[in-house]
């Protein structure tokens, strides 16, 4: 059986080896149909604390490693840019 992989952003990393990450995902509403949010706090396993809050990661699940940690961080999605790679015209350097 397939691991499932999420994708989210991480809210915390104040645990050690352990991040927080927040999965966001959109569903109709059954009687309205509107489109809503619907989110979701996921304990990821993160071994060298390379991490950071605020970054977009996929994470996948593993066997349980604790109490709340049943999944691990695989990597990053995209990292945001840092005020040295953004140039005066806004655009991001390479």
């Amino acid at each position: 059986m397939p691991k499932r992989v999420l994708t989210g952003v991480i809210v915390s990393d104040k645990g050690d080896k352990t991040v927080v990450v927040n999965v966001e995902r959109k569903v109709k509403h059954p009687l309205y149909g509107k489109i809503i949010r619907r989110s979701k706090k996921y304990h990821a396993h993160d071994e060298a604390n390379e991490f950071k809050a605020g970054e977009t990661v996929r994470i996948e699940e593993t066997k349980p490693m604790s109490k709340l940690k049943t999944w691990k961080v695989l990597d990053r999605v995209n990292t945001r840019a840092t005020p040295e790679q953004v140039d005066i015209d806004g655009d991001v350097a390479a």
